[in-house]
């Protein structure tokens, strides 16, 4: 059956527009449609492939991301091999490379033309080749040995900022980008705080992670981890190629990639050196890993003409940052109890410099890693360290272990109060489960007190050893009990401080709610599920008498944080806990809007809205989204984000998105801009 010509029209102008909408979101951070009408159209062209399935193209944005696993990937021979680079340590080994580079121009030029460099970032990441057939992405690869790789082009599709097609109106027939895919840090520390929230282990840095994601045989699952991607070069087989490296930087631009803003032109090695010292300490200040910075000879057909080692490409090279892995002996082992009850072994090493501070302690994850490395005492190890990431053990070295050395095994006991530790089927993870465990209880009031939970300055692991220590704090709510009496009692406390810290954890009583969830320290559940269940929940009454379903159906809060949550709030001590907790004027409750006539702290007075929640979606005809959330709030409603049964209204304006289907399903009212004016007036 043939396709309406009408049809076919509107789903190209429809890939046009969310391709230019998502190149502008996720490329130029710069978005050019709101929300609501990207979901609106990405349906409309969603709904068009699935009436006319010959209407679907490798290029449209709904191939982002497959519905089914990979069974295996295949393996694929690169057209160009993929040489890795060359490393430099230090200045003298880069002028030996120059050194090298013109002696080989020399044999093959006689006279070196005229010549200058580009220097790159190096990011830490992994290699990928893309293919472009006629504009269409067609084939991702991974770098593998050089030769080659697996083809991954269904998890390629997932990184927002690869294009499926180049933007541009005649793209060449064929051309093969590289560059390098790689996990931002914040991302990094999303998925690793999931991770150990779930009780799963760490990934031990961002470029193993990226490589792991990239082999995931689940496309949906890579997605999620938001990945980003750098191009670094290209290669137009049989087309005309830019004559420089910063050309072709710029073509890759004018394709629609997002290139790494800091590249740039440096005329000789002196150039290159200053830029590599300018950004030693810089990058530490970037969004992404980055160890050292490749130099390039600018010119493509002096790098033609140079060709490659048996190993390398002679027209470039990596300058690296001092290692960022470096050996070291271990000590000892000991077990670490956290606030969960989970116990972690860790290796108590030879202080040794490595990413420019001093490390003496490294995490070895679990039972299971320990087996993996087979690590004993005495042992010469690797150990890694990069930014802020917590110092690991990545390798044992067995040719340099002592005689008589023993397996490390892990205690049957909490070091902390001799009660038996378990390990649960389903986990990775040894754990304490009793929870009058000094350790247990130190790492809760730490966790209670930090930044983004009750924020009590001065509250600091040296206070709470003591105060756990003298019996003074058994469970949360005896913290604002602490009277400075009691305070003057512990070692170098002196009357200011303790007088300080009453008026600190006194102050945290203003906290918001969602603060105060979050700092209850329930598995699973960080900031920003907190917020989500606070906005999707409004008393804590009414998540504690949740039910499973209930919490389920809130976006973004799947099964193993639904089952969490509620289970903790089934437990007799937690009900104690909350009841006493608000006894003593701690926050359970989303407070209503603040009241310009009644100043700052007023309540504003409730009226037939208060506490009720409503979702806005669309764009409503008069009112910005910002302006009919504070009339809502005025009036004493919440504005939420989630769609859940807990709503009271869903605000509808023109080109609604997806919000509006599930609060159809859940049988949620529906309100436009006149009627929500009706209502609040």
């Amino acid at each position: 059956m043939a396709v309406p010509s009408d049809a076919a029209q509107r789903a190209a102008q429809l890939r046009q527009q969310l391709q230019e909408a998502g190149y502008a979101y996720y490329v130029l951070d710069a978005p050019i449609l709101p929300d609501g009408v990207y979901d609106a159209l990405y349906r409309e062209l969603q709904d068009l492939e699935t009436a006319h399935p010959e209407l679907i193209r490798p290029d449209s944005p709904t191939q982002r991301v497959g519905d089914r696993p990979a069974s295996q990937f295949q393996s694929h021979r690169h057209a160009i091999p993929l040489y890795s680079l060359e490393n430099a340590f230090d200045q003298g080994e880069l002028q030996q490379w120059q050194e090298r580079w013109q002696r080989q121009g020399q044999k093959l030029l006689g006279e070196l033309p005229a010549f200058d460099y580009v220097c790159e970032l190096k990011i830490d990441g992994s290699a990928l080749a893309l293919t472009y057939e006629h504009g269409v992405l067609t084939r991702g690869v991974t770098r593998g040995d050089g030769t080659t790789g697996e083809e991954i082009t269904q998890n390629i599709r997932t990184i927002r900022t690869i294009p499926l097609r180049l933007a541009v109106e005649s793209p060449p027939p064929l051309v093969e980008v590289r560059g390098e895919a790689f996990l931002p840090l914040g991302e990094f520390e999303r998925i690793n705080q999931e991770r150990g929230e779930g009780g799963e282990p760490l990934f031990a840095n961002p470029r193993n992670a990226a490589a792991g994601t990239l082999r995931q045989l689940d496309p949906q699952v890579v997605d999620r981890r938001r990945l980003e991607f750098f191009p670094y070069t290209l290669h137009l087989p049989g087309g005309e190629s830019p004559l420089s490296q910063w050309d072709s930087l710029e073509l890759l631009q004018t394709f629609g990639f997002r290139v790494n803003p800091h590249r740039q032109r440096c005329p000789d090695l002196a150039a290159v050196s200053a830029y590599f010292e300018a950004w030693r300490e810089k990058r530490h200040d970037l969004p992404y890993m980055t160890d050292g910075v490749v130099v390039k000879l600018n010119s493509i057909p002096l790098q033609t003409q140079l060709g490659f080692t048996q190993k390398f490409p002679r027209w470039a090279i990596a300058l690296k940052y001092p290692a960022e892995e470096v050996s070291t002996q271990v000590k000892d082992i000991t077990v670490n109890v956290g606030r969960t009850g989970a116990v972690t072994p860790m290796a108590i090493m030879e202080p040794v410099a490595v990413a420019g501070t001093t490390v003496q302690r490294a995490t070895l994850h679990n039972a299971d890693r320990i087996a993996e490395l087979d690590i004993r005492i005495g042992d010469t190890v690797i150990i890694r360290k990069a930014g802020e990431i917590i110092p690991e053990v990545v390798q044992v070295l067995p040719a340099l272990r002592p005689p008589g050395t023993l397996p490390f095994v892990m205690p049957s006991h909490c070091p902390e109060c001799a009660s038996p530790l378990v390990r649960p089927k389903t986990e990775a993870v040894t754990r304490c489960v009793n929870r009058q465990c000094p350790a247990i209880l130190r790492g809760a009031i730490e966790h209670w007190a930090s930044r983004d939970a009750l924020d009590i300055q001065g509250l600091g692991e040296k206070w709470v050893a003591q105060l756990v220590g003298a019996g003074f704090v058994s469970s949360l709510d005896q913290l604002y009990t602490l009277t400075i009496e009691q305070l003057l009692t512990l070692e170098r406390m002196g009357q200011k401080s303790a007088a300080n810290l009453v008026g600190a954890i006194a102050a945290s009583k203003t906290q918001p709610y969602a603060r105060v969830l979050y700092g209850l320290g329930i598995r699973h559940v960080g900031k920003v599920n907190a917020e989500m269940l606070t906005q999707a929940f409004p008393t804590v009454e009414e998540l504690a008498s949740a039910r499973v379903s209930d919490l389920e159906g809130i976006y973004g809060i799947g099964g193993e944080i639904a089952q969490a949550v509620y289970d903790w709030f089934q437990a007799p001590h937690h009900q104690t806990l909350i009841e006493n907790l608000q006894t003593l004027g701690l926050c359970f409750a989303q407070t209503l809007a603040i009241e310009e006539a009644g100043g700052k702290g007023a309540i504003a007075t409730p009226t037939r809205i208060a506490g009720q929640s409503f979702v806005i979606t669309g764009t409503l005809p008069t009112l910005s989204r910002k302006e009919a959330q504070a009339l809502i709030e005025q009036a004493g409603g919440k504005v939420v984000s989630a769609v859940s049964s807990k709503i009271n209204y869903l605000v509808v304006g023109a080109n609604p998105g997806s919000k509006l289907t599930k609060a159809q399903q859940l049988g949620i009212p529906q309100l436009e801009e006149r009627e929500l004016r009706q209502l609040l007036e």
